[in-house]
């Protein structure tokens, strides 16, 4: 719809926000977060940078079985936690994968919004 032009930075605010992306590793590996990163971008004052991070631990339902919760603590310590960890209150984390946004809140406390709720928040 976007492409089509249906859906244009006219029907969204201008505050300008900035957006911390961690991209779920099946869309890493499959396809690509540039799709995501235009539609947050979408807005004209939304600034999106990408977290460098790989899994963020829970590899799908992974990290939810009790014996596998310590390794996949230790996956998010490695670049994802530190990063939301430095990122200010003010700026917005997002993550479109569910176990991702499960792990980003149990490891650091912060929530990780979807992309879709991002952009609702952000409609005139």
């Amino acid at each position: 719809e976007i492409d089509k032009g249906n859906i244009t930075t006219e029907s969204f605010t201008l505050e300008t926000r900035k957006i911390k992306l961690h991209g779920h590793c099946q869309q890493k590996s499959i396809a690509s977060t540039e799709p995501t990163k235009k539609m947050l971008s979408l807005p004209l004052n939304y600034k999106v940078e990408e977290i460098p991070s790989g899994c963020c631990g829970m590899a799908g339902s992974f990290g939810y079985e009790k014996e596998h919760y310590d390794l996949s603590m230790k996956v998010g310590e490695l670049v994802l936690f530190p990063a939301v960890r430095k990122t200010g209150e003010e700026i917005i984390i997002s993550a479109p994968g569910t176990s991702c946004r499960h792990q980003i809140h149990d490891g650091t406390k912060r929530d990780a919004l979807h992309p879709l709720e991002i952009l609702y928040d952000a409609l005139k």
